[in-house]
């Protein structure tokens, strides 16, 4: 039987797994506590991708103290061995009365049997605490696990009349530098980063976290690239994609590949299936979280395509004007306005006198 301090532990819980955020991809963000009379003895998270899970690290804490506990977790326990040994058996032989978990965990090999192993060495389970914040701090590996397909976000910054560039291509810059160090942030934490060839070759951008983060994205291009380009002088620094829907000239992309960047065929001629293609791939490479950057007919194919799960959009109080001024989103697009896309969990905050807005794209009913 629950009770509300049971949310007050999963609550810390989810804090704690926040942090491993960048970290630990493509296994999940994990949080857990070790509560004994009613105080927290011991607490821990899922620190690095290959190293001890939450569970470990809290129970370790905990000592002696966690015989006769509760551990509350963001996520089922696992009862397999993966690059580390099964949490169950780290739970069990700390001597754990109860687990509180928020989230059942979908991994094949998991899937209820870290419950059932739990129960069957008599330790109570109990599951759907504060579940809907669990999935929605666990959604990229959620999506991954279940779909195979990378978690997308789509990322723009634009001015108040919705120009990502004027009329004859002037882009740089919008948004101020405040904005610009959220993007940087955002990078520092994904996978890989997508861009079309307008603005690999236009905008020129470099495409890298600075600061670096936690994680170095690989740089995708959808399309062709200049080696003269930005991306292609800073190979060094992260690695490099170039996506072709055409079997390339005889040493065309020899400049490439000899830096050790990546050239991929997908034969496939329009944006939609060639990014429906990409995410497949990036999913079997375990990618966990995608960000694209643009342009418009990328972004276009994308939200076409129904493949977008979280928006991030930099709004600056410019107006450029101009009916030949690229908007961030081309494609087809929708006819109707009732049946536009309405983001969910909206946040808007300033920053330095931009608007960043993020949010989530709703799942569609089948």
């Amino acid at each position: 039987m629950s009770s509300s301090s049971d949310t007050i532990y999963i609550q810390r819980a989810l804090e704690l797994a926040k942090r491993a955020e960048g970290h630990v991809e493509p296994n999940p963000m994990v949080g857990a506590v070790v509560v004994a009379g009613g105080e927290i003895v011991g607490e821990g998270w899922h620190q690095q991708f290959g190293g001890p899970h939450a569970e470990v690290h809290a129970l370790a804490q905990a000592g002696e103290r966690a015989r006769g506990a509760t551990l509350y977790v963001t996520l089922e326990p696992c009862c397999h061995t993966g690059k580390t040994p099964p949490c169950t058996e780290a739970v069990i032989a700390a001597g754990i009365a109860r687990v509180v978990a928020a989230v059942a965990d979908p991994f094949p090999k998991v899937q209820g049997g870290g419950f059932e192993q739990l129960r069957a060495a008599g330790i109570e389970c109990e599951v759907g605490i504060m579940e809907q914040e669990a999935r929605e701090l666990l959604a990229p590996y959620l999506k991954l696990t279940t779909t195979g397909v990378p978690w997308v976000i789509a990322k723009w910054a634009m001015t108040l009349d919705g120009k990502i560039a004027t009329h004859t291509g002037s882009s740089q810059w919008i948004t101020n530098e405040v904005s610009r160090a959220r993007v940087h942030e955002l990078r520092g934490r994904v996978d890989a980063i997508v861009v079309g060839s307008r603005t690999a070759n236009v905008d020129n951008p470099m495409l890298t976290a600075r600061p670096s983060g936690p994680r170095v994205a690989t740089r995708i291009v959808l399309g062709g690239l200049d080696e003269g380009s930005q991306l292609a002088s800073t190979i060094d620094q992260a690695p490099l994609m170039v996506v072709q829907s055409r079997e390339p000239d005889a040493g065309e992309y020899d400049w490439l590949t000899s830096r050790g960047g990546e050239l991929l065929l997908i034969r496939r001629g329009d944006h939609l299936a060639q990014i429906t293609e990409l995410l497949a791939e990036l999913g079997r490479r375990r990618m966990t979280n995608v960000l694209c950057e643009g342009g418009g007919q990328v972004l276009g194919a994308l939200f076409d395509a129904r493949v977008v799960d979280e928006v991030h959009a930099f709004i600056a109080p410019k107006l450029v004007g101009g009916s030949g001024a690229r908007s961030p989103i081309e494609g087809l697009g929708i006819s109707d306005m009732g049946a536009a896309i309405q983001l969910e969990d909206v946040v808007i905050e300033q920053t330095a006198g931009d608007l960043y807005l993020r949010g989530r794209v709703p799942k569609v009913s089948s």
